[in-house]
């Protein structure tokens, strides 16, 4: 990962930060020396720095949205629930990012399983995941959830199970020249490269044997690998693509 570095910040761990490092296979230092990304180690948990922006897997922030008058009009679980099931539902969340969309899942009782296949995302994520084992407002659906630092596209056809459903929320080239980014994830695009094989991933999910795949999009975007979708879920910046199989 040319460019990053490790750094400890203010009330940061220094073991944990070389351990980090050497897990990352980069050094540790300051972004100033290197002009690029910094992973910084602090005392209140990891964050990503550089291009003057800070970037830090934050789940305290959704908990009004977990309550359960707002938790059943979010649009990823009103996609995913699947009428009529006996027993806990299990959710795979192939390109877990921030975790955001897997907690809301996991709030509403889903088993989910999470894969992230950039390492400092996933070391991003895994930390925020820790931090909010330990709050009340968000243990108990946190508990519900298992990230994985895989790529998912050869890890679906292997997981030994068949989940419920699968969410695919892939990044896109045309999202990179959009200029309506937000800042946050500016820095996420600085690593993770955009999807460059929409077939193989909807392939990969099918081989999960899911009951239905649901796909995170712009509201005015394409569908995945140009598949139509058995029906759609919208709001008016986004919309969940839903295949029932």
């Amino acid at each position: 990962m040319e460019g990053l570095v490790v750094e400890v910040g203010a009330g940061g761990d220094a073991a944990r930060a070389q351990e980090l490092a050497v897990r990352l296979g980069v050094p540790v230092g300051t972004s100033a020396a290197v002009g690029g990304l910094c992973l910084l180690v602090g005392e209140k948990g990891l964050s990503l720095e550089g291009d003057g922006m800070s970037l830090a897997a934050d789940l305290s922030r959704m908990v009004p949205r977990l309550r359960a008058g707002n938790l059943n009009r979010e649009l990823v679980v009103r996609a995913a629930r699947i009428r009529g099931a006996a027993g806990p539902l299990t959710a795979v969340d192939a390109t877990a990012g921030m975790g955001e969309d897997s907690l809301l899942l996991a709030a509403a009782g889903f088993s989910v399983t999470l894969f992230e296949r950039d390492p400092v995302i996933c070391a991003l994520l895994g930390d925020a995941l820790a931090r909010a084992a330990a709050d009340p407002a968000l243990a108990e659906a946190v508990s519900r959830m298992e990230l994985r630092g895989e790529d998912s596209v050869p890890a679906l056809p292997a997981l030994g199970f068949s989940p419920d459903v699968v969410l695919l929320d892939p990044m896109f080239p045309e999202r990179r020249k959009s200029a309506a980014v937000k800042k946050k994830l500016q820095l996420i695009q600085r690593l993770e490269r955009p999807c460059d094989d929409e077939r193989g991933l909807m392939d990969a999910a099918r081989a999960a044997g899911p009951r239905r795949i649901v796909v995170k999009r712009p509201a005015k975007g394409p569908w995945l690998a140009g598949e139509k979708p058995s029906y759609t879920v919208a709001g008016k910046a986004i919309r969940y693509d839903c295949y029932a199989l």
